[in-house]
């Protein structure tokens, strides 16, 4: 099989060139049979570009609300701390659908693949309800349990009722872009987050500061904006869908209830959400715990997470394409192709993030500098960019180890790691180094730093073991 590379015209190999274009356009690739090098290729560029576009509009939106001051900022690190929640349910979904998708596509049963994308559409449509209940009536009440300022309870509320309560163009969005990525249709997942993004970035200045004919909204307008250009993303991946991809497309007959299927998604899914949630949920601890330090040290912990989430995005592409390779391989009965696949991508990854981790180190004060002028906020931000680095040499290992298992359908794995890690080391932790030691925010970040590192090497150690080859989904 890894023999079995495509030959053009001329008898060569294709170029880097072409497969670069192939990758963006889309590409009808079996990824099962080509060479491993190629087939992480074609899946990770559009992964990458997807992922990249969506950390550009997080980085473009924090600069822009970064102009109405720290508390501003702090507002939107302390809704996303609840959108946090909302990710992990949106994206363990979304790991299951893209688990149990390509399976169906490494079986060749391209049918099975479309009507289990059409339960998880309806399955995303339905957990979406109680966000938007809690986002529009208990708005205030999450914001003040979190210790926001009187500026953010002032002028932050409808920010966090819009982003709570349009919640379901978020979950929507990320449960179809895991139904193309398991089917290699990764390039429309590409496209329609270019779209939504651009809409996103193209509103915000124009809502925040209303500029022209549009009204000045503020802080709530970066709000509508992200839920207008997200709502249009999901209407153009449901055209993608029923028009059809390379690899799946949906047919109006598949538009009923299948029981079996959404059990087995949502048994799938229970590792998957359950991993998400015990990460998601601990970075609520640590919020709480550094929002004792003031606005200031919640601005800049925002500002430098929204930094790392931009420049880790190639990472997070290469590992998901890591994800629907283990489980395209695993579906064509190729485990040991599946498993290589992990081992090169994980290479890869390693290398991005040393060279990430050295441009943290030497520009931490002025990547943190272009969002605002706050020098406090600068500093707070840049002491964590530098402390977190130390730990990317093994966070890239970490990162596609655990979408392997995910990939294999086995979610219940990381989910055990999350637990132990995040909670029982993590948190106990920060609070230690922060209150007890007296270290303050610092010692949060160098808990963070601790933890990340001992989850890295022994989920690695895990994978080599190699028991995720034998996960049935």
């Amino acid at each position: 099989m890894e023999a079995e590379v495509r030959i053009n015209n001329a008898g060569k190999r294709p170029s880097v060139w072409e497969d670069l274009k192939k990758a963006i356009r889309g590409s009808e690739e079996d990824y099962t049979r080509i060479k491993i090098s190629r087939a992480i290729f074609l899946l990770a560029v559009p992964m990458i570009l997807e992922l990249v576009m969506e950390s550009l509009f997080a980085v473009v939106d924090i600069f822009f609300v970064g102009k109405l001051g720290p508390s501003a900022i702090a507002t939107v690190g302390l809704t996303e701390t609840y959108l946090f929640l909302l990710y992990s349910i949106a994206m363990g979904l979304s790991t299951a659908v893209t688990a149990i998708v390509a399976r169906r596509i490494g079986e060749k049963d391209k049918e099975k693949a479309g009507i289990t994308a059409v339960q998880a559409i309806f399955i995303a449509a339905i957990v979406s309800v109680p966000f938007a209940v809690a986002g529009i009536f208990f708005a205030r009440d999450l914001l003040v349990l979190m210790g926001a300022d009187a500026w953010t309870l002032q002028y932050g509320v409808p920010y966090t009722q819009w982003m709570l309560g349009g919640n379901a163009v978020i979950m929507l969005l990320f449960m179809i872009n895991g139904i193309f990525r398991g089917a290699g249709d990764a390039s429309i997942a590409m496209r329609v987050l270019w779209i939504a993004n651009i809409i996103n970035m193209m509103l915000d200045p124009l809502l925040i500061f209303g500029w022209g004919p549009f009204p000045q909204l503020g802080i709530e307008g970066a709000a509508i904006a992200t839920n207008i250009g997200r709502g249009v993303g999901v209407v153009f991946q449901i055209w993608f869908l029923l028009k059809g991809g390379k690899h799946i497309r949906v047919l109006k007959s598949y538009f009923k209830l299948n029981a079996a299927i959404i059990i087995k998604i949502v048994k799938t899914s229970l590792g998957g959400v359950g991993q998400m949630i015990i990460a998601m949920t601990s970075w609520i601890f640590i919020i709480r715990i550094i929002s004792a330090y003031g606005s200031e040290a919640v601005a800049g912990t925002t500002i430098a997470l929204r930094i790392m989430m931009f420049t880790m995005m190639p990472a997070w592409g290469m590992s998901n394409a890591a994800a629907t390779l283990v489980g395209q391989n695993l579906g064509a009965k190729q485990p040991e192709r599946a498993e290589k696949s992990v081992w090169i991508t994980g290479s890869w990854n390693m290398i991005f993030l040393i060279a990430v981790a050295v441009v943290y180190f030497v520009m931490s004060d002025r990547l943190v500098g272009f969002f605002t002028d706050d020098q406090r906020v600068v500093s707070i931000g840049s002491r964590w960019l530098r402390i977190v680095s130390y730990s990317y040499f093994v966070y890239g290992w970490f990162m596609v180890a655990s979408q392997a298992f995910n990939g294999a359908g086995d979610t219940a794995t990381p989910t055990k790691i999350n637990i132990v890690f995040f909670w029982l080391i993590e948190i106990p932790l920060s609070y230690f180094m922060a209150k007890t030691l007296d270290m303050g925010y610092v010692g949060v970040f160098w808990a963070i730093f601790i933890a990340e590192t001992a989850v890295g090497v022994f989920t690695l150690w895990l994978f080599s073991r190699g028991k995720w080859k034998n996960t049935k989904v």
